[in-house]
């Protein structure tokens, strides 16, 4: 199962990874199916990463990532994970 549409898209989704973990105030992490009861209102898809399984949403202080590729792959619900990127500002969130 491919998690991004392309190599470019798989390279562009660790740069917000990277500058996400070095920026945050707190980062929490959420696996299994709790990830299914995030509330993304007022968050927007981050469209440079092109994942096709694996998405960023860009909120008004926040990033949060969703790996979702190892669950559907493995039909492993358990293996579902986000990551929640805290108190970052204007750059933090949508960077230079």
């Amino acid at each position: 199962m491919k998690l991004h549409a392309g190599t470019e898209g798989w390279v562009e989704s660790l740069a917000p990874a990277g500058h996400a973990r070095r920026w945050a105030e707190t980062v929490t992490r959420i696996r299994g199916t709790d990830v299914d009861d995030l509330n993304l209102e007022g968050y927007e898809p981050v469209p440079e990463v092109l994942g096709l399984t694996d998405t960023w949403w860009r909120g008004e202080d926040s990033l949060i990532a969703l790996y979702r590729g190892e669950a559907a792959a493995m039909e492993a619900p358990r293996c579902l994970e986000a990551h929640i990127y805290g108190g970052l500002d204007d750059w933090g969130v949508h960077g230079g």
